[in-house]
């Protein structure tokens, strides 16, 4: 059973005194060091969410340039393309109004070739002809 004489009393005073010493000692260095850490993951999570908007800045930022990049590149590939057309057009253009010139220079200088072939053949149907006629009757005509 438990009596209730002074070594009560001792000891109450021995644990209120623990208390106080555990609590200067080790309860309040402990619990300041618990609050540098907290401190120091605050710091950092607001480090981190600067540098997160930071990025996210950069990143519009550099998609915006992009963007305009890209709409500058298409804008000169329609350009060039554009030109490209005109050039083309204009060379077609060109050809179609020499065209009718080169087939008149074409014709004429067939219908030239056709008379200097006719004007062959002629020449060479007639000493065909009196070859043959030389061979059928098997003497000279001339």
């Amino acid at each position: 059973m438990i009596s209730l004489d002074y070594s009560l009393g001792i000891q109450i005073i021995n644990f209120i005194l623990l208390i106080f010493i555990l609590n200067r000692l080790l309860y309040k260095p402990l619990l300041g060091l618990i609050d540098k850490r907290n401190h120091k993951i605050e710091a950092s999570e607001a480090e981190c969410l600067r540098l997160q908007k930071t990025v996210e800045q950069k990143m519009a930022a550099y998609e915006e340039k992009l963007r305009l990049a890209k709409a500058a590149a298409v804008e000169k590939k329609n350009e060039l393309i554009r030109q490209g057309a005109d050039e083309t057009k204009a060379i077609v253009d060109s050809a179609r109004a020499d065209l009718p010139a080169m087939m008149e220079q074409f014709h004429a200088r067939m219908e030239g070739e056709i008379l200097e072939a006719k004007r062959i053949l002629t020449g060479q149907s007639e000493k065909l002809s009196v070859e043959i006629a030389e061979k059928v009757l098997g003497r000279r005509l001339r």
